[in-house]
């Protein structure tokens, strides 16, 4: 199957008043047990590679290109997206290694050059058909938007989008990266005011904090793509960490991975269903 464009994926899901699932791909296995899991629920799909992938590998061209190729052998619509850019350079690179869509992060700025540093970035991925997503308001766990405690104004929302252009906007509702309990508790009058300021899809960054319950109310309420990470890794560790236990003198990788990638296969699967029910 051909690419899909993330634009695409999302428009849909928009339309349908359902969600999209994008999830982080750490590795060659990551990117193989998300298109799995898709396929097994028969959904669409986004694997996303963060600018923290991109320094852990050293480069982003061999995560992409091989993100790129297991997406485009997928038997669902799958998209390639840069999650969390802070460097104008990587997102260019990525438009040129052709991923559909980037997500760029200037949400540690203050307002104006947030709003300059994003504008630009767009006209730059809007010449080359590439689809942005941004971040406004503070996401904990990273410094930016979704730090414990701060919300995105409806307001200021509606301004940012209407001075940048972005094509979606990932908004702080209380949620938090890096969470290792599904506990997170949102604001879903929030995230309606939101949906209702702003005419882009809404974003929910921190999704492994948030119970399946409040993912599918955060999606009622107006939110889109949801992102998710750091639960797809907690699965994945604690498979390794089972086999490891059961064959202490195992030191081929390929046998621990393997239960590994089967995991989060399952928990893609799982997710996927939450977000988009038949």
């Amino acid at each position: 199957m051909p690419l899909t464009p993330t634009d695409e994926i999302v428009r849909r899901a928009r339309a349908a008043g359902t969600g999209v699932g994008a999830f982080n791909v750490l590795q060659l296995e990551h990117a193989q047990a998300i298109v799995a899991g898709a396929e097994t629920a028969d959904r669409p799909v986004v694997l996303q590679i963060s600018e923290n992938t991109v320094r852990y590998h050293g480069a982003l061209e061999p995560v992409a290109l091989a993100s790129l190729a297991v997406a485009r052998a997928a038997k669902t619509p799958v998209a390639v997206h840069l999650d969390h850019a802070e460097n104008p350079d990587l997102v260019r690179e990525a438009v040129g290694l052709g991923l559909g869509s980037v997500m760029f992060d200037a949400s540690k700025l203050p307002y104006a050059e947030n709003v300059a540093a994003t504008r630009e970035v767009v006209e730059y991925c809007h010449q080359h058909g590439v689809w942005v997503e941004a971040e406004l308001g503070e996401v904990g766990g990273k410094g930016g938007a979704h730090t414990p405690g701060v919300r995105t104004d409806p307001d200021e929302a509606r301004a940012f989008v209407e001075a940048t252009g972005v094509d979606a906007l990932a908004v702080a509702v209380g949620s938090s990266h890096q969470m290792l309990t599904r506990d997170a508790v949102l604001d879903f009058d929030l995230i309606g005011r939101l949906r209702a300021a702003v005419a882009t899809p809404l974003v929910l960054h921190g999704s492994s904090g948030v119970s399946d319950a409040d993912l599918t109310a955060a999606i009622a309420a107006g939110m889109t793509k949801v992102n998710v990470s750091t639960h797809l890794n907690k699965a994945f560790t604690r498979a390794v960490r089972a086999h490891l236990a059961e064959h202490p003198a195992a030191v081929d990788p390929r046998h621990y991975l393997t239960p590994a990638r089967s995991a989060v296969a399952r928990e893609v699967a799982h997710l996927l269903t939450v977000l988009a029910p038949s």
